[in-house]
């Protein structure tokens, strides 16, 4: 038989024929086979999405899971040379450990937008009182004592209601927003073995009141504008300005004059480069609780202006402060008379004063395999800048510079060391030297 018979090919095409059909049904078998898999496939990710959902929610429900805890502290060594009193010209040496603060912060999410945070500071051990029975003492008395000469006080205690990224509302006891160090004030987040000395004598430090504010974050600009209480002129002092005036004695804070704040920054202080600006406005005399002593307002006006480059090893970061107080010779004679007080003869206050600091840093980090940071910083202070009469003395005019560095064992913990000069801007009194070495941490669950 040939090729070309026709009974050949007519079996070829029909074996060919059976192949093509078998191999249909074997893909039609394939086809549904991989839809059956999809389909289970799909079944397992919605089961699986179903299950997460589940597991979030029981989260959610916790009540352990809208709890935060935070903390940081800080314990130092100071060495410094020091004067006994304004007069002195002769300086002495004088080492000191300190536990300088242990700070908790208790937060709770009650839902997405509402949340509350406390902010409680134990400074220098914290302190206290306890009854104690002495049974030497006669026939053996009950006895209180005070345990320590530091403090323990509430710096934040805060309702947040923020309905989305652009507007937020938080009230209670707020950090006002003025001075860097209510914004760095862990240890990590400041180079100098101490926050800035420059911004403690002028302005109450990480400084929180009693008020309501708003605040919010549109196109990396962040704002804040609060109405808080003001300050009481009663405890202004020469050395700090208006520092001491910060109500944190009494058990009630009075409120009769309220104070203004706004801030404006772009960028974020916290995390890397920003710029800042912010100012406060308000009146001082009405809270004085002599209130017979003063017929003036006592006006407070604080402008600052800040700055931070954080890019790569670099660090450099900057803050100039400036304040006026209208009435400050009235201020001066109302505290001299009133009893009790006690500001002495050098309680001269400025009428403006003005503060700054720089700090710069490389952190080595980006070139070997040892974390640390080296650093140089300046603070300058000047509560007196200009008085309303007379010649304002220089004695409280202060200069600090100093070199550091910062050692990072790991990323929660902070050893630092630094090394500087104090200058008085006058001529007899002489530079003196100090050195300081500081442990810090932070950590947050």
């Amino acid at each position: 038989m040939s090729a070309t018979d026709p009974e050949v090919l007519a079996a070829a095409i029909a074996k060919q024929e059976a192949e093509l059909t078998e191999l249909k049904a074997q893909l039609k078998e394939l086809a549904q086979q991989q839809q059956a898999q999809a389909e289970q496939q799909k079944q397992q990710q919605l089961a699986q999405q179903e299950t997460i959902a589940v597991v979030k929610a029981e989260s959610a429900d916790s009540k352990f899971s809208k709890f935060s805890f935070k903390s940081y502290g800080s314990v130092i060594y100071t060495s410094n040379e020091y004067y006994d009193n304004v007069q002195d010209t002769t300086p002495e040496r004088r080492g000191r450990f300190d536990l300088e603060r242990i700070v908790t912060e208790f937060g709770y999410q009650f839902n997405d937008q509402w949340d509350m945070e406390v902010e409680i500071e134990y400074e220098h051990g914290g302190t206290g009182t306890s009854l104690e029975y002495d049974g030497f003492d006669e026939f053996g008395e009950f006895e209180a004592e005070v345990e320590a000469g530091g403090e323990v006080m509430i710096e934040k205690a805060e309702i947040r209601y923020r309905p989305s990224d652009a507007f937020g509302v938080k009230f209670g006891n707020i950090h006002l927003p003025v001075g860097l160090s209510s914004t760095l004030h862990k240890p990590s987040q400041y180079l100098t073995v101490q926050r800035h000395k420059s911004e403690a004598a002028m302005l109450p430090a990480v400084w929180n009141e009693n008020g309501i504010g708003i605040f919010g974050e549109i196109a990396n600009f962040h704002y804040q504008a609060q109405v808080v209480s003001g300050l009481n002129s009663e405890y202004f002092r020469t050395y700090d300005w208006v520092a001491s005036g910060h109500q944190k004695r009494f058990e009630h804070v009075n409120a009769d004059d309220l104070a203004y704040v706004m801030r404006l920054d772009y960028g974020n202080f916290k995390t890397g480069s920003a710029v800042g600006v912010s100012y406060y406005y308000g009146n001082t005399s009405g809270n004085r609780h002599k209130t017979n002593k003063l017929n003036s307002d006592g006006t407070v006006s604080i402008f600052s202006i800040a700055g931070a480059f954080v890019e790569g090893p670099w660090i450099v970061r900057g803050q100039y402060l400036n304040g006026t107080l209208s009435d400050s010779d009235a201020i001066t004679q109302a505290n001299k008379t009133t009893p009790g007080l006690k500001p002495g003869n050098f309680a001269q206050l400025g009428s403006e004063s003005e503060a700054f600091f720089v700090e710069a840093g490389v952190d080595l980090g980006h070139f070997t395999p040892v974390p640390i940071t080296i650093f140089a910083n300046i603070d300058y202070s000047n509560p007196l800048k200009e008085v309303e009469t007379g010649i304002a003395t220089k004695r409280y005019e202060n200069t600090w510079i100093s070199a550091g560095i910062n050692y990072f064992p790991i990323p929660e913990i902070v050893i630092k060391a630094e090394a500087g000069v104090q200058q008085v801007a006058v001529a007899s009194i002489p530079d003196t030297n100090f050195f300081a070495l500081g442990v810090g941490y932070q950590f947050s669950l």
